[in-house]
């Protein structure tokens, strides 16, 4: 009984009397929302008939402060349904080819119809607050691939390496804008990350840093991949000996014709290495008389860590003059 008592009490002394106070407000707002009121509304901006030649320079507003009239309940009704109807001021671009300032009180003016306000909602244009003034300026629009360019960095366990460099897919993006703009990109670069302890291959997506909202972009985010291998060693042999800047008239004769060495590198990068792949070179413009030993110049592909124990270590030239 105690229970019942209090709601009954509470419903006395509070629901009551708040339900009869927020009936009073919504009879208030009722008889005043008859009278006439002005009320500052944002209006979304809408430039229209853009050749398709040409793009924006500068970014045109999306919105407008303007000025509406009307009865009470119309201009609530209208702030609280505008997100929701085809409330907008549109800015037709027809006939512009480089630039041209919108003078905005004027130009409404001398086109109402470019205020455009749903003829269910009876409230006026009266006047625009911010901005007065729009500057439209436009660019030969343009399009191209560009590389992404990575700014992800692996970090690599001990005894393992990355083979190669980061593989982007896709490795590039086609960006449309400005001219102008366009001619400052060689490059999209991904967000900065940093993998740790690499000891796998590892797939990953990154975010694409969008240096300019005038410019469009194909994509906005890439996969990427890092290929990690164990450190291994493969001998190498039957690795043919070339002679270079041989003298016409010359003949030459390395000895022996073919070295052997050790490749240090990825476990399967250096299992698909073959004797042709390394370049084992004598430069004949070091020859000598005198001279019988030469040490080889030794190059191995690019993305190899290492290579050593080189067999033999020197190679021996014959020369002789080509018979006539």
């Amino acid at each position: 009984m105690g229970r019942i008592s209090f709601f009954s009490t509470f419903f006395k002394n509070i629901a009551f009397p708040v339900g009869a106070f927020l009936l009073a407000i919504l009879l208030w707002l009722f008889v005043i929302s008859g009278n006439q009121y002005t009320m500052m509304l944002d209006l979304p901006i809408e430039a229209r008939n853009l050749s398709s030649q040409k793009t924006y320079l500068e970014e045109v507003p999306g919105y407008a402060s303007v000025i509406l009239k009307g009865k009470g309940r119309d201009l609530f009704k209208s702030y609280l349904l505008q997100k929701y109807t085809d409330f907008k001021l549109v800015l037709d671009l027809d006939g512009i080819s480089q630039e041209y300032e919108f003078v905005l009180n004027e130009y409404f003016e001398k086109y109402p119809r470019k205020v455009v306000i749903p003829s269910s909602y009876n409230v006026s244009f009266v006047e625009v607050v911010y901005p007065n003034r729009i500057k439209i300026k436009l660019d030969e629009v343009m399009e191209k691939k560009v590389p992404i360019v990575s700014n992800i960095w692996s970090v690599i366990k001990d005894g393992y390496v990355q083979i190669g460099s980061t593989k982007f897919t896709p490795d590039s993006v086609k960006i449309i804008g400005p001219k102008v703009e366009l001619k400052k990109v060689s490059g999209i670069y991904t967000i900065k990350d940093s993998i740790l302890n690499l000891s796998k291959n590892y797939k990953g997506r990154a975010d694409l840093i969008m240096p300019n909202r005038l410019i469009k972009y194909s994509s906005e985010k890439v996969n990427y991949f890092f290929n990690i291998q164990q450190i291994s060693e493969r001998i190498i042999v039957d690795i043919p000996v070339k002679v270079i800047n041989k003298i016409k008239g010359i003949r030459v004769f390395p000895s022996p014709q073919t070295v052997s060495l050790t490749l240090i590198g990825g476990v399967n990068q250096i299992a698909d290495i073959k004797p042709s792949d390394i370049l084992v070179v004598v430069d004949f413009k070091s020859w000598k008389i005198e001279k019988n030993f030469y040490t080889p110049e030794v190059s191995i592909p690019y993305d190899i860590i290492n290579w050593k124990d080189l067999s033999p270590r020197s190679i021996e030239l014959g020369v002789a003059r080509e018979s006539k």
